[in-house]
């Protein structure tokens, strides 16, 4: 009984140390205050102010950018990361896990040691830095990540439905498409949602393939930010909308995927 409370207990302080840092935004969120812990009565002055056009024009390009590097970073390294799930999944055991080891270098690296990696690449080969080289270093970091959530998928299939689909009579593109792909497509969503959280969350490969363009991403702009002495108080809604967006997001999948196993 003791040692349940003591259990019980440790996770709800996890808990509360984790989730805590957001609900203080997110009530602080609702007060006219430019500093956090300033609480001046309740407001929604500053929702009105986010989505007001022209007021934080910086702010809405950050983050306009942010979330179209998001999703075509997502999309490619999702298309790329399944194709070459399936291909290592089909290779001999040996050079399997030779390539597997390969694919976790990149997740086991520091991001500042990729972000680095990627500028030096970037400059010997002479492409200006900008909005296509983030979309290219987000899709270079977000692709092993999809890899590894395609490749439990393929594993768990049984091997034997790919081959009496062609023995059937399916081309393999065909058999790619109608057998393989929606035995892998929960891989395929987990990995693109990843891509999208780790693309938006990203600072330090953004930060040295963003160039002296102008370009904004939420990260940079937030540093930007920082360093002046403050930050917006706009991005307190912000951040609050964007945790209900995926919290919301999160609670459909995994209610669709429920389902699915009970049926």
């Amino acid at each position: 009984m003791v040692k349940k409370i003591l259990c019980q207990g440790y996770l709800w302080l996890l808990l509360l140390l984790l989730y805590a840092p957001i609900f203080i935004i997110m009530i602080y969120s609702f007060t006219e205050a430019k500093v956090l812990g300033n609480w001046t009565g309740f407001s929604t002055k500053l929702y009105s102010s986010l989505f007001t056009t022209g007021t934080h024009h910086s702010l809405t390009n950050a983050l306009i950018n942010t979330l179209t590097i998001a999703l075509i970073a997502a999309t490619v390294s999702t298309l790329l990361g399944s194709i070459t799930a399936i291909g290592i999944f089909n290779l001999r055991a040996r050079s399997r896990k030779v390539i597997g080891f390969v694919n976790n270098i990149p997740i086991l690296n520091g991001d500042i040691i990729i972000g680095i990696s990627l500028f030096l690449l970037f400059v010997s080969l002479g492409i200006p830095q900008g909005y296509t080289t983030v979309v290219l270093a987000h899709i270079t970091f977000c692709t092993p990540y999809v890899i590894l959530s395609v490749l439990p998928r393929l594993k768990q299939m049984n091997p034997n439905i790919y081959e009496a689909a062609l023995d059937l009579g399916a081309t393999p593109m065909q058999a790619l498409r109608k057998v393989i792909i929606p035995e892998i497509l929960p891989g395929m969503i987990s990995g693109f949602m990843l891509a999208v959280t780790l693309s938006i969350d990203d600072f330090a490969v953004t930060v040295f393939t963003i160039g002296n363009e102008g370009l904004e991403t939420l990260s940079t702009y937030i540093y930007a930010d920082a360093r002046k002495g403050g930050l917006t108080p706009e991005l307190r809604p912000l951040s609050t909308i964007i945790f209900i967006l995926v919290l919301v997001l999160l609670i459909i999948i995994n209610r669709r995927s429920s389902k699915k196993k009970e049926a």
